[in-house]
């Protein structure tokens, strides 16, 4: 590397090994070639683009638009750069992919730290040296593949799923309650609203005595906001709707209040909780007020054997060997699979729980927005009775912190049900457990960009009883789930209700239990049904 200060948006030089098109024969020979390769970043032409030379002559084609490229490593001194190449419309039509060789893992990795704050310059719009600003996408539109967003806004921009989540009166009348007990916070305040929606929130806001409130929303229900919120004339002209993304919108002012619903099922399905955390480093003024200002994921294991038996059924299909004369097992093994990749959602009766849960604890005041691309929870339990585990039952409940009054939105098991239900991971494989008996595992979630997170779930039943001093896993199962696609089974009916004079309040302390989780090693992973064959049912 011949520059290795700053890696600002100055032009930047590495030295290479060689460099050619992927699956392509036209630059082969520059691989075995003596004369280096010249990686060069670069904004002349106000695009940040990385192009590559040859004994100081361009090399034509190779240039890489470093806005829409993605650099992956294939081995220590390897890596290969993917960029988008648009066709005549708007919708890209293929990807060029080239492979990198660097002559040690150092430059590779200053490379690799070059190329990422290039990109996150980009992103963030950073002037380029002949002071134009580089052609980009936004930040959301980065990490979000645009499919994914346009049904996403589409969804939301229906008034009856507008209606579906108003009617949730748990969700809406808990933070109508959070807003209008803490008037201190919201009287004479400047407030942003985030994902407005119908603008509810925001109404809820000015009803508080808010100064003014600024509802941003990127779908097509910025217009029935604005519709409602003209409707309401006392309090219209407090309010003003910005239609836009929160990575993109720019506010007259700085606010003391960010209010917002940013919460999907299992508290980070659809990633809006980055966009929250966005928000609050744009907008908000320092000491301002988040509401809500913290958010607990909950994790149990459970029991269910009907769940079970339920799911791993919808796979005999696949085990009829003569449908229409065709043999359908082959790929019984990949759909029982299939089925157990998708979390349920559903309201369950918290008796089915098999041990006191543990919480993760995500502090919207402080978290980065990167923290959220990827959770790792670790897991340890004590089996309160003897069973079948059959996976791990998790809700949240997120905190409204206000100045005069602490209120709490819960998604628990055994509490009024919301439209988020909980939701549950089964796991193909259940284990067996002992009252008493130590669990361990962990969570793992990825987010993709389609708004969601894949999940990793490994349960282990630790060794109990005679000679458990010796150590040793005595059985392990794991999972691999997509958030995205989950299994609604909303409708079955919930076999427990809640005790008349039980309150909401009593459940949240006997679900807080402080159980404090550690680190744990890895366990190895059973294996897993094959392609061609399933397990059979008992």
């Amino acid at each position: 590397m011949d520059d290795s200060s700053g890696l600002k948006p100055k032009e930047l030089e590495f030295t290479l090994a060689a460099v050619s098109q992927f699956s392509s024969s036209s630059l082969s020979s520059s691989s075995s070639s003596s004369s280096s390769v010249i990686a060069r970043f670069s904004a002349d032409s106000g695009v940040a683009e990385l192009r590559f030379h040859r004994d100081s002559e361009f090399i034509d084609g190779f240039n890489v638009d470093i806005g829409t490229s993605q650099l992956f490593k294939l081995g220590p001194v390897q890596s290969l750069c993917v960029s988008e190449i648009s066709g005549a419309g708007k919708e890209k039509s293929y990807s060029r992919a080239v492979t990198i060789q660097f002559r040690n893992e150092d430059e590779s990795r200053d490379f690799h730290s070059a190329f990422e704050q290039w990109q996150k310059d980009v992103i963030q719009g950073i002037h380029l040296p002949n002071g134009a600003i580089a052609a980009s996408k936004s930040k959301f539109d980065y990490k979000i593949e645009p499919s994914s967003a346009k049904m996403y806004f589409h969804y939301y921009g229906q008034l009856l799923h507008q209606q579906n989540m108003l009617q949730d009166y748990v969700r809406t009348g808990t933070y109508y309650a959070a807003v209008i007990e803490n008037r201190v916070d919201f009287t004479g305040r400047v407030v942003v609203d985030v994902g407005a929606g119908s603008g509810i929130l925001s109404l809820f806001a000015a009803q508080a005595g808010a100064k003014h409130v600024y509802a941003v929303e990127a779908s097509e229900m910025a217009e029935y906001a604005r519709k409602l919120i003209a409707g309401n004339r006392a309090l219209a002209q407090r309010i003003t709707v910005i239609k836009g993304k929160v990575e993109e919108v720019e506010l007259a002012e700085k606010a003391d209040i960010l209010i917002s619903e940013p919460m999907g099922t299992l508290l980070v399905n659809e990633r809006m909780l980055e966009s929250y955390i966005i928000a609050r480093d744009r907008f908000l003024v320092p000491n301002a007020k988040m509401f809500p200002s913290i958010g607990r994921i909950h994790m149990a294991p459970f029991s269910d054997e009907y769940l079970f038996v339920e799911i791993a059924n919808k796979a005999l299909f696949w085990q009829q060997q003569n449908y229409y004369g065709v043999d359908l097992t082959p790929l019984y093994g990949s759909a029982f699979q299939g089925y157990f990749s998708q979390p349920v959602v559903d309201a369950f009766d918290p008796r089915l729980l098999v041990s006191p849960p543990l919480c993760h604890v995500i502090d919207f005041n402080e978290i980065k927005e990167e923290d959220l691309f990827e959770i790792d929870i670790p897991l340890k339990f004590i089996a309160s009775v003897g069973t079948r585990v059959h996976g791990l039952a998790c809700w949240f409940d997120v905190l409204f912190n206000g100045s005069a009054v602490q209120r709490w939105l819960t998604t628990a098991p055994g509490a009024p049900t919301t439209h988020w239900y909980q939701i549950r991971c089964v796991l193909s494989q259940p284990i067996y457990v002992m009252a008493g008996q130590e669990i361990t595992g962990r969570l793992h979630m990825i987010a993709h960009n389609a708004q969601s997170y894949t999940m990793y779930l490994s349960l282990s039943a630790k060794m109990w009883g005679p000679g458990a001093v010796q150590g040793g896993i005595l059985q392990t199962a794991s999972g691999k789930l997509d958030l995205k696609e989950p299994y609604y089974r909303m409708s079955q009916p919930q076999s427990y209700t809640m005790a008349q004079d039980q309150q909401p309040q009593q459940l949240l302390q006997a679900q807080a239990i402080p159980i404090h989780t550690e680190d744990l090693d890895e366990a190895e992973l059973l294996q897993q049904p094959s392609e061609n064959t399933g397990p059979q049912l008992q």
